[in-house]
C-alpha cells in the first residue's frame, strides 16, 4: 500500500492519525493506520478501475473520480490541465475542503443559508440522513414561489442577490442560463448549490460507502438529488463521462431501491462511453435477479455491446474472445426479439438504410407495435444512445444479428411467441420516476411519447414531477398555496448582465 498524504485523508482519518503522531512523511504508520481503519469499515483505499476489487459494494463511488480533472488529466496530462499552477496553488485556505466543488474566488462569501443535514438511524448497515431547514430558509423558499409565480426572471436574480446560496434559486437560474445557451454561468451556478449542500453534511455521511441514503419523498432532499444529476449532465457534455458516471452511481446509492430518477435508465450509457464495460457487466449480474434488468430495453442492448466491446480489445485471449463474440451475439439477438421496436427507429438516427428483407419482414414492422409505457422506454434509450451504434464494427455485428433473427422468426423459434407475450402483459403503464427521467434527460425522442397527464401540468426545474402527495416540495412545512396544477411553466426570458453579481 501506497503511501496517502494527510491533505487527502478525510477528516476522520486526519484526526486519528494527527491523535497518533503521525506526520506527512511516516508512511509506514499512516499505511498500518489506514489499513486499520478500512478493516473496521469495510473500505479500501481508492484503485484505477471503475470496478475495483469485488469485495467492494457494486455502487462504491471512489473520491477521486468526483473530480473531473483526475479524468482529464488521464486524456491530456497534468500539464496540459493544470498549466503552470502547483496543487498547492489551486487550493483556496478559507474555504472547507469538499469533494464534489472546488471554490471559486468569483463566488459570494459562503455564509450557511440555514441547511443542515440529520443522521436519522442506522439499520443493517445503512445510515439513513435528511436534510432540514431553518426557519428563516423556509420563510427565503416562500419568497422564491412568489418569485417563480411573478414570472418574471429577475425577481429569483434580486432573491439571489441577498441569499447567494438559495439551492432552488440557483437551479432555477441554472436552466434558464442553460436555455440561453450560457452554460458556463449554469454549471457554475449548479456547482455553488453543491458546494452550500457539502458543506452542510452529517460528519459521518459518506459519499463513497454506498451505505448513505435519503429519501426523495422527503421535501428538502430533493433539490440534492436534482443538483447532483444537473452536474453530472454537464460532466457527460464535457467530455468526462467516467467522471459522470461516478455521479450516477452517487445518486443511485443514496436511494437504490426507490432509484427516484431512473439512474438504472442512464447508467449503462454512462459506462459505455466511459468504457467500463466490466462495472456494467457486474451490475448487471448482481442486480438481475431481484430487478430484472433484462426487462429494460437499455439493459438488454448494452450488457450486449459491452460483451462485443470486449470481445474486440486486443488484450483479450482468442479463446476468451470467442466466448465473448458468441455471448454477445445471443444476447443482442434476444434484445431484438425482445425489444423489435428498437431496431428501425436506430437505424434511422443511425441514418442507415436497411436492406429490403429488413423492412418489408413483418416482425420489425407494424407487427412490432407496443404498448406507449414501452415505447417510451424504446424512444428514451435510442435517443440517448444512438452514436454508440454508428462505429463501422458495431453496424456489421448488428447486420449480422439482425438476420439470424429473422431466420429464427421465420423458423418460429417458441422464444419469439414467448417474447410478444410478454410485452403484451407487461409495460401497462410507466412509473413517476420513469417520466421524470425523461423530463429531465430532455431527449427529444422520448418527450414526444410521455403520456396526456403528464404534459398537460405545469413541470418546475427545481422539482420536477414531485411524488404524488400531489403539492409542491413545501407544503410539508405549512399549507402550500402553489399546487403542481396551477404553478407556472419556468420561464425562459432573462437579461443575462444581471446574473453575475
Amino acid at each position: 500500500m501506497g503511501v496517502l498524504p494527510l491533505r487527502h485523508l478525510t477528516r476522520s482519518h486526519r484526526l486519528l492519525c494527527l491523535m497518533c503522531g503521525c506526520q506527512e512523511g511516516a508512511g509506514d504508520d499512516i499505511d498500518a493506520l489506514l489499513e486499520t481503519i478500512e478493516q473496521s469499515n469495510g473500505l479500501t483505499l481508492q484503485s484505477e478501475g471503475c470496478g475495483g476489487s469485488d469485495n467492494r459494494p457494486v455502487l462504491y463511488v471512489e473520491h477521486r473520480n468526483l473530480n473531473p480533472e483526475t479524468e482529464l488529466k488521464r486524456y491530456f496530462g497534468a500539464r496540459a490541465v493544470l498549466g503552470d499552477q502547483r496543487p498547492r496553488q489551486r487550493q483556496r485556505q478559507f474555504h472547507r475542503s469538499t469533494w464534489m466543488t472546488i471554490p471559486k474566488d468569483t463566488w459570494p462569501r459562503f455564509s450557511r443559508p440555514g441547511i443542515s443535514m440529520t443522521l436519522l438511524e442506522s439499520r443493517d448497515g445503512l445510515q439513513y440522513f435528511t436534510f432540514e431547514h431553518s426557519r428563516d430558509y423556509q420563510q427565503i423558499q416562500f419568497k422564491f414561489l412568489d418569485s417563480v409565480e411573478s414570472m418574471d426572471p429577475n425577481n429569483i436574480v434580486a432573491l439571489l442577490q441577498m441569499n447567494p446560496y438559495h439551492i432552488d434559486s440557483l437551479l432555477q437560474l441554472s436552466d434558464v442560463c442553460r436555455i440561453q445557451e450560457d452554460q458556463e454561468m449554469a454549471r457554475d451556478l449548479i456547482e455553488r448549490a453543491l458546494y452550500s449542500f457539502e458543506c452542510a453534511f452529517h460528519p459521518v455521511c459518506s459519499l463513497t460507502s454506498g451505505t448513505s441514503r435519503l429519501d426523495y419523498l422527503r421535501p428538502e432532499n430533493r433539490a440534492f438529488y436534482l443538483a447532483v444529476y444537473k452536474h453530472m449532465m454537464f460532466l457527460e457534455r464535457r467530455g468526462c463521462p467516467r467522471t459522470a458516471l461516478e455521479y450516477c452511481r452517487l445518486i443511485l446509492s443514496l436511494d437504490p431501491d426507490s432509484d427516484p430518477l431512473c439512474m438504472l435508465l442512464l447508467i449503462d450509457f454512462l459506462s459505455l462511453r466511459s468504457r467500463e464495460y466490466n462495472f456494467l457487466l457486474r451490475l448487471y449480474q448482481d442486480w438481475e435477479v431481484h430487478r430484472n434488468l433484462s426487462q429494460l430495453p437499455n439493459f438488454a442492448f448494452s450488457v450486449a455491446l459491452s460483451h462485443f466491446h470486449l470481445s474486440q480489445e486486443d488484450q483479450t485471449e482468442s479463446e476468451e474472445r470467442e466466448r465473448l463474440k458468441h455471448k454477445a451475439d445471443l444476447l443482442l439477438q434476444d434484445a431484438l426479439i425482445m425489444f423489435p421496436g428498437v431496431l428501425m427507429p436506430l437505424l434511422d438516427l443511425c441514418t442507415v438504410q436497411p436492406d429490403a428483407a429488413v423492412s418489408s419482414h413483418d416482425f420489425f414492422g407494424p407487427r412490432s407495435q407496443q404498448s406507449p409505457a414501452l415505447a417510451e422506454l424504446v424512444s428514451l434509450y435510442v435517443g440517448r444512445t444512438h452514436t454508440l451504434w454508428r462505429e463501422g464494427g458495431v453496424l456489421l455485428w448488428l447486420e449480422e444479428c439482425v438476420r439470424e433473427v429473422l431466420r429464427r422468426v421465420d423458423a418460429k423459434d417458441p422464444l419469439v411467441e414467448d417474447c410478444q407475450n410478454k410485452r403484451k402483459q407487461r409495460y401497462q403503464s410507466a412509473p413517476l420516476n420513469i417520466h421524470r427521467h425523461v423530463i429531465l434527460s430532455e431527449i427529444k425522442e422520448a418527450t414526444s411519447t410521455l403520456p396526456l397527464e403528464v404534459t398537460t401540468q405545469s413541470v418546475m426545474g427545481f422539482d420536477p414531477l414531485p411524488p404524488s402527495d400531489g403539492c409542491c416540495k413545501w407544503a410539508s412545512v405549512r399549507q402550500c398555496k402553489y399546487s403542481i396544477k396551477n404553478l407556472p411553466f419556468p420561464f425562459t426570458t432573462l437579461t443575462m448582465s444581471t446574473l453575475y453579481f
